[in-house]
């Protein structure tokens, strides 16, 4: 019986590359010459009873599209586990000085730990209450409204400067997912509900945010921006 070798491939490919190889009958390929074929792509038709016999089919790759989708999932629950953290670290740090602030983050981490237990599809996740006030209503309170008033460095030198810039950075986390989430799903139908529904109530969760930098700057008027 011949055998093939990866040298014997090599230098028939170098002489005039190819991309079909016939294995002539009584022959056989050594290991490292399957390899060659293989990592090139090359087509292999082997009539050979006895490798047809031995052959193992070999589990085909994940198409591109999948694979690419995989990770743009992986993307969005490390990103959200990510969140998820946050608030409690910002949780624990307002106790000490704000119960009743804490509360309401406490709430709102809640909120979204919901958001991201629905995306796993571990359940439903429903609206947050709202209070309504001059600028955020029933009507727009799932939409992105963006910030009331812009955050500077003066805030920092207020006596509620720390809590205020916590909220914020919270608050900016949050407006991270929706790019995310419009990636994983981008342009599939089935998903189309689920991703509008994820963006609507994390939108709840920022606009309250807004809300409640509102208040603790003392504002007894709306100060959203026109």
């Amino acid at each position: 019986m011949k055998f093939i070798t990866e040298n014997d491939l090599r230098d028939l490919n170098r002489k005039e590359p190819f991309t079909n190889y016939e294995i002539e009958p009584g022959a056989r390929l050594t290991p490292g010459a399957r390899q060659f074929l293989s990592d090139r792509g090359i087509n292999m038709y082997d009539n050979d009873p006895y490798t047809k016999k031995n052959t193992v089919n070999v589990k085909q790759a994940p198409a591109i599209p999948e694979i690419v989708n995989t990770w743009k999932k992986k993307k969005l629950r490390s990103k959200m586990k990510s969140t998820e953290a946050l608030f409690l670290l910002y949780e624990e740090e307002l106790l000490s000085g704000d119960a009743s602030l804490a509360q309401s983050v406490i709430n709102l981490g809640k909120q979204f730990s919901c958001i991201k237990n629905h995306v796993d599809g571990k359940g439903p996740v429903e609206n947050l209450n709202l209070t309504e006030c001059t600028g955020i209503k029933v009507d727009n309170f799932s939409d992105d409204l963006d910030d009331c008033f812009e955050i500077t460095e003066s805030h920092m030198q207020l006596k509620q400067g720390r809590k205020i810039i916590i909220l914020h950075r919270l608050r900016c986390d949050l407006r991270e997912i929706e790019p995310v989430v419009l990636e994983v799903y981008e342009g599939s139908d089935k998903d189309k509900d689920l991703c509008s529904e994820v963006i609507s109530k994390v939108n709840q969760i920022i606009n309250t945010l807004s809300q409640i930098i509102c208040s603790v700057l003392g504002g007894k008027e709306c100060q959203r921006k026109s």
